[in-house]
């Protein structure tokens, strides 16, 4: 099958409201691929320790080896260039240069670094940091409490001004924070990911704390470097299951705990009323002057979609429809919800250029005959693309689209069992297969920068 011909000419045409110099990426984290969990000083993480303790991680394993990116980042960088990437969106592990979290510097984790930023630059491909992707250094978490405590603030900031200071003209953007809904809410109150705690009222200040370290860390940098600088938040956009006034509540709390909790201090400088007295005596302690930390001016906006929420307060729960299916993740595949959210959240908040920082499907592949025949995957993108220029076409600002994930990796609680790239890993080997959707990837690109060059002609 010639995959460019699975193209379809309307996703064509919407992509001509796209900018010429939109980027076109992928994305990974450190913890999920770098593996080399205890090479050149690195020091652990919390990831590290809970993937120790059993029943943690659904088949057992650890990120001690994950994909070797440490190792092979050379090959893979090769492979992006291969897929005609012009960007690459990747973390930076605490742990990897500052062992502890505070004190020396590891000079040899920034060199990792440094090696991969220069390779990217080499290729072609911009590269895009973030600062925290959920591997926090071990012993913050057992010193001192980890995000608990507020006085992990002035340490992260302290580290974000030393990445900036580092590498901040030769990145293409930073952002401080990859999903703190779910650091927080996964972390610390349903203990899905670490450090596995069960608290509502923790999780709600860890969120504030998160919050805080973000504004001081967007502080810390400006300092130092020009770098474009933002956050990623995931956003989930809630939907009543029935035109009742209890779904319509559930979905209004539901939106207010994904999506205003973060959007609106960042972006407003307050947190909304009705989630503080939905939370009780379980919301954070919050000053004026936490809020004004938050509430600093952004380059940009990272949106990472995956989802909708389907909220029923029915008994039992009536299910999500799934019309165009799920993923292996068992997430409900709704493409609509892109644009909607993004007409939502420009309209609403006003947000400086926003970029889709994750985008992406968990899929049952299988290596047949030496290739991954991922329609499924390919279908999800095609169409979340059709919804991401269609939500341009109505105004909103979007300068670029990262898909999630470049390779098979560590899927955080699922371990090794749940397979989101578009390069299919072979653990045992390491090696890379790029997938149909890789190839389909690829084609799209192509086709995009080809007619933005006869645009210009």
């Amino acid at each position: 099958m010639n995959l460019s011909e699975s193209i379809s000419p309307s996703l064509i045409e919407l992509s001509r409201c796209l900018r010429p110099d939109f980027q076109w990426g992928s994305a990974t984290s450190a913890a999920q691929i770098e593996g080399a969990a205890a090479v050149d000083g690195k020091g652990p993480s919390i990831w590290d320790r809970f993937c120790a303790e059993p029943g943690r991680i659904n088949d057992g394993s650890n990120i001690d080896v994950a994909c070797d990116h440490y190792h092979r980042f050379e090959s893979d960088v090769a492979l992006m260039k291969g897929l005609g990437l012009d960007a690459y969106r990747f973390s930076i592990a605490w742990p990897r240069v500052q062992a502890a979290g505070q004190g020396p510097w590891n000079e040899a984790g920034f060199a990792f670094y440094d090696r991969l930023i220069d390779a990217l630059l080499a290729a072609g491909i911009r590269p895009h940091a973030t600062l925290y992707h959920w591997d926090l250094p071990l012993a913050l978490h057992e010193g001192m409490g980890g995000w608990t405590s507020p006085a992990i603030v002035p340490l992260f900031a302290d580290y974000a001004r030393e990445v900036a200071r580092r590498f901040g003209s030769r990145l293409a953007s930073i952002a401080t924070l990859n999903e703190p809904w779910c650091v927080a809410t996964l972390g610390y109150e349903t203990a899905q990911f670490a450090p596995g705690q069960t608290s509502r009222a923790t999780a709600a200040q860890v969120s504030h704390h998160l919050m805080m370290a973000h504004g001081a860390a967007i502080q810390a940098m400006r300092e130092v470097c020009k770098t474009p600088l933002g956050v990623v938040l995931n956003h989930t956009p809630a939907f009543a299951a029935e035109a009742v006034e209890a779904d319509r509540r559930a979905a209004r709390i539901d939106d207010g705990l994904n999506v205003r909790w973060y959007m609106d201090p960042i972006f407003r400088g307050s947190y909304p009323a009705d989630i503080l007295e939905h939370l009780g005596t379980d919301a954070p302690t919050v000053t004026p002057e936490d809020l004004a930390l938050i509430h600093q001016p952004l380059d940009f906006l990272g949106v990472n979609f995956y989802t909708r929420s389907f909220i029923s307060t029915q008994q039992p729960p009536k299910a999500a429809p799934g019309k165009q299916g799920f993923t292996d993740m068992g997430w409900e595949i709704y493409p609509k919800a892109l644009t909607q959210h993004l007409v939502r959240i420009s309209r609403e908040y006003s947000p400086p250029p926003i970029f889709i920082t994750e985008n992406g499907m968990a899929n049952a592949d299988q290596v047949i005959n030496g290739r991954v025949p991922d329609v499924e995957r390919i279908h999800y993108l095609r169409e979340h693309l059709r919804a991401l220029a269609l939500a341009v076409e109505l105004g909103v600002d979007v300068r670029g689209y990262f898909y999630w994930s470049l390779f098979d990796n560590f899927e955080w609680n699922s371990g090794y069992t749940k397979r989101f790239g578009l390069f299919h890993v072979d653990y045992s080997t390491q090696e890379r297969l790029a997938k149909d959707s890789a190839h389909w990837y690829r084609d799209f690109i192509v086709g995009f920068k080809s007619r933005q060059r006869l645009k210009n002609l």
